[in-house]
């Protein structure tokens, strides 16, 4: 793997703890083993409850943690909150991706763990997120920064990880590792959606379970 421009990090205002949202393995591959290089030791907080449906939210935990504990970084397990999920995103299940929905959704799992840095002595939280090109980093940003400012001295780390390589390693990281490649980007109704598309294509609709980076 080609790691000459993985970049040398550094915590923003000279803070040497960071806790990091992860949403599956193969987004947090690449920003864990660069945290790792620069010296950083990240804490993985998995909070998802809008991965559905239930098998696929367990495969994608069980990968995200196995990972954290082969690298030997410390993985915290927060409840499936999925009911709380469908409050929150009730009335917005018609919205695009990239939309009123996705905000929502990133607006209570950025909440929560906010609230886990604040409460356990964390200043700065990131999330793995950013790192896919599916997804507006504008709005994941945006979302990880409202929820900073609910508490005193806590900063959101908007760190690009796509930039210098960052969103090819992950790739090449989910190759090595035989990740798990997730068909759509987890709720039920982005599962919905994806499948119209595919049906329209000629295809046949996401099997959970079924493929793996290789």
């Amino acid at each position: 793997m080609n790691t000459s421009l993985r970049p040398k990090l550094e915590l923003p205002e000279g803070h040497d703890q960071v806790l990091l949202h992860s949403c599956c393995a193969p987004c947090e591959g690449e920003v864990i083993e660069t945290m790792l290089e620069s010296g950083i030791t990240p804490t993985v907080f998995f909070y998802n409850p809008n991965i559905h449906p239930k098998k696929e939210y367990e495969i994608r935990k069980s990968e995200d943690k196995k990972f954290c504990e082969k690298v030997g970084v410390r993985h915290i397990d927060v409840d499936y909150d999925v009911r709380n999920w469908f409050d929150r995103i009730k009335g917005l299940e018609w919205e695009p991706e990239r939309g009123a929905r996705c905000t929502a959704c990133f607006d209570m799992r950025f909440e929560r763990t906010a609230l886990y840095a604040f409460e356990n002595g964390f200043s700065v939280y990131t999330s793995s997120l950013g790192i896919s090109r599916w997804k507006n980093m504008a709005q994941i940003n945006g979302c990880g920064e409202r929820a900073a400012q609910r508490y005193q001295d806590l900063f959101y780390w908007t760190y690009n990880w796509r930039k210098s390589g960052g969103s090819q390693r992950m790739i090449e990281i989910s190759k090595k590792e035989k990740f798990y490649q997730q068909e759509y980007c987890g709720c039920v109704f982005s599962l919905r959606d994806t499948n119209k598309w595919r049906i329209a294509q000629g295809r046949k609709k996401v099997e959970t379970g079924k493929n793996f980076y290789s």
